[in-house]
């Protein structure tokens, strides 16, 4: 991690979030909806719907529409069919991007990823051509100043797979996916709340960007982020804040 802070990535890309909140709900209705046919209306026993929520909640998205994505999911509600998809590709100097997608029309949303690539630099390549730069985990990131010994031991004790202490101070737990719900609320209960948490696809190398390809980058990445089909992208890139 040395060479850049950590934590000032995170909270970079908190802002960046929070700004695209209005766009966000939309996006966090059809996480949930998808989590809720896929394994229920209930969060305390479908942990990809709790994930969801809490991420709803963490955009102040309104409780009925909360319940409105759950219901369309559970049918309860008449609701879109939504597929899964994941695109890969190549960003500025190569850096690694994938691109997770929800969609009801295949076509239209894989003619926009890949015009969105090639109009800000990248390259859309074949599947499973950068997955093998991401691991599958949960992520929690907690503050600078966060008692590391006893985190480690909380964490150890909850059932982690890893926790690590950046340069910049912050420190770094994480999970099995399907674990980091019970990981975090161990965690919260034993007084510890992260500043950020997901499960995520993460980057095991990073690219660092700063100067003119750190904008050509964050173009890329928000010309991606912007398509209403796209769910997710995760990179290797890191824009210098």
């Amino acid at each position: 991690m040395a060479g850049h802070s950590k934590w000032a990535n995170i909270q970079h890309r908190k802002g960046r979030q929070d700004e695209k909140r209005g766009a966000a709900f939309s996006k966090i209705a059809k996480e949930i909806t998808v989590a809720a046919k896929m394994g229920g209306g209930d969060a305390g026993f479908n942990p990809r719907l709790r994930v969801a929520v809490d991420k709803a909640k963490g955009v102040n998205m309104p409780k009925d529409k909360i319940d409105t994505a759950i219901k369309k999911g559970t049918g309860e509600l008449e609701g879109v069919e939504y597929i899964e998809i994941r695109y890969e590709g190549y960003g500025i100097g190569g850096a690694a991007i994938m691109v997770d997608c929800l969609t009801d029309n295949k076509v239209r949303t894989v003619a926009e990823v890949r015009h969105a690539f090639s109009k800000f630099g990248g390259n859309m390549g074949s599947d499973g051509c950068v997955a093998f730069q991401f691991k599958h985990c949960g992520q929690m990131i907690f503050a600078p100043g966060t008692d590391e010994a006893a985190l480690m031991d909380a964490a150890i004790e909850a059932g982690a797979d890893d926790v690590t202490t950046n340069d910049d101070g912050s420190i770094e737990v994480l999970t099995p996916p399907n674990d980091y719900v019970a990981v975090k609320d161990a965690l919260e209960a034993a007084g510890f709340t992260p500043e950020f948490g997901e499960v995520t696809m993460k980057p095991e190398g990073e690219n660092i960007f700063a100067g003119d390809d750190a904008v050509k980058m964050q173009k890329l990445l928000d010309a991606l982020e912007g398509l209403d089909d796209v769910q997710e992208i995760y990179t290797t890139a890191v824009i210098e804040a």
